[in-house]
């Protein structure tokens, strides 16, 4: 069912999350129960964003200066306002090493997806990228609504079907058809034509519930802190942080659904279960948002699906 507003209704439901068959975090399929809600049906794009810039004043993260004691042995370069940019690789790349197709870019930032000198004129129903997670927080509070978590937005993913891979069903896109914008052709370097970019939303089918884009095009942030196994969720900011970069005491929240740059042979992660950490103060030109809003005591009773 989709309301007039933009948004359909997720049944109340008992339902299998999680994956055993794919990458380590997503284990073990474990039973999660949600009561019903709202989910926008498109993810929030640059032209709703803008909307929200304009009555508010808001500054994002990546246009804020930045304090050198938050960031110890950063070069000075990038010490200033931006976010992190893909750029395509000229040819075959190792793909152990990411900072071959991700660069620091001052000046980029949700209005500059590609550094100081882009705009999102003709982006304007892309989805909204370079948000941090309280970017995306504050634009869910002056909706009147608010950020998903991790269970909810699976569920919303799933569409109303029980443990397939896919937010279609379990076989993976055929040869012609387009289910989803994810990487097609070769990583980080040849996109098929139509590919390796954010796509406006709705471009491809909507799923089970009337949702787009619940596959690829751009991850979105949730409100779950990050752990390493599906089914033990993190109580705070500190149980998030990542080992692998102790000098950082950054918080990471879960992001879901994959992007444009989930590529079948590097990041099989435009699927329900797929999940990945993202750091609090970090936008990239990846990762956007779409919100929900909670069943209200004056909500129709609907059955439990």
């Amino acid at each position: 069912m989709t309301g007039r507003d933009g948004m359909a209704w997720i049944p109340p439901q008992t339902a299998m999350l999680g994956s055993d068959a794919h990458y380590a975090e997503e284990a073990p399929v474990r039973e999660v129960t949600v009561d019903g809600f709202w989910m926008q049906t498109h993810q929030v794009t640059n032209a709703d964003y803008a909307a929200f810039v304009d009555a508010t004043g808001y500054v994002t993260v990546a246009e804020r200066p930045l304090d050198p004691a938050d960031y110890p042995g950063a070069p000075p370069e990038n010490l200033q306002p931006g976010s992190m940019v893909f750029r395509r690789t000229p040819g075959p790349v190792d793909l152990r090493h990411l900072n071959q197709w991700w660069a620091w870019t001052p000046g980029a930032c949700w209005k500059h997806p590609r550094g100081p000198r882009s705009t999102t004129r003709g982006r304007e129903h892309h989805p909204v990228v370079h948000v941090a997670f309280e970017d995306a927080e504050a634009y869910a509070q002056w909706a009147g609504l608010s950020l998903p978590t991790e269970a909810q937005w699976e569920v919303a993913a799933r569409g109303g079907l029980h443990g397939t891979t896919y937010t279609w069903g379990d076989e993976p896109e055929r040869p012609g058809q387009r289910l989803a914008n994810y990487w097609h052709g070769e990583f980080p370097y040849l996109p098929d034509t139509g590919y390796g970019t954010t796509a406006p939303v709705g471009s491809f089918a909507a799923n089970g519930y009337g949702l787009f884009d619940m596959a690829g095009n751009a991850w979105e942030w949730t409100t779950d802190w990050w752990s390493d196994t599906g089914d033990v969720e993190s109580c705070c900011a500190a149980d998030s942080y990542d080992p692998a970069q102790p000098q950082f005491a950054i918080g990471r929240k879960v992001v879901k659904g994959g992007s444009f740059l989930c590529a079948d042979g590097y990041c099989l992660r435009y699927r329900p279960a797929a999940r990945r950490p993202q750091m609090l103060d970090t936008g990239m030109s990846h990762i956007g948002f779409r919100c929900i809003r909670e069943a209200n005591a004056g909500e129709p009773r609907r059955s439990r699906q």
